[in-house]
């Protein structure tokens, strides 16, 4: 038997976006390596704004760091646990700003647990600007792109 597939109603995309991002927590990153493989590992933002602007910590030493640098065109992928899925397109970009970073690192004691300060040499913040977000129900076999208001 095939299984019912919830309907979805398109005025709703940008919430029902933003509960597969707090239900599911930790996206799949996904990154092209020097030799052009694609190459995904779980990341865990330290903050997702309304525009589904995403934040990302990372560590300089880290293999994403060079392929970011390389080619900053990424995509999250998350997956809730009722399967509903949501992926964000876009580009990676250093985050520059000392306000902005000292506003992240405040709301975030693990940065500070695992890195000391802002000023840790290893501690870069990536900002992943969306160019396409889109919501899949789980078993739908179709995405919607989901509308949002570029930053």
């Amino acid at each position: 038997m095939k299984p019912r597939v919830e309907p979805v109603d398109l005025n709703q995309l940008p919430a029902l976006a933003h509960q597969v991002i707090k239900a599911a927590k930790f996206p799949m990153l996904a990154t092209v390596d020097q030799d052009n493989h694609p190459r995904a590992r779980p990341v865990s933002p330290v903050r997702v704004d309304e525009n589904f602007t995403v934040y990302v910590a990372n560590l300089a030493s880290y293999q994403k760091t060079a392929e970011i640098e390389a080619n900053p065109n990424v995509e999250l992928a998350y997956l809730a646990p009722d399967h509903d899925q949501l992926r964000i397109s876009g580009t990676a970009e250093r985050v520059t700003d000392a306000n902005l970073i000292a506003e992240i690192w405040e709301a975030n004691p693990l940065l500070k647990m695992y890195l000391g300060s802002p000023d840790n040499p290893e501690f870069i913040l990536y900002r992943i600007v969306p160019e396409q977000v889109r919501f899949m129900r789980e078993w739908a076999l179709a995405y919607h792109d989901v509308p949002f208001k570029s930053a």
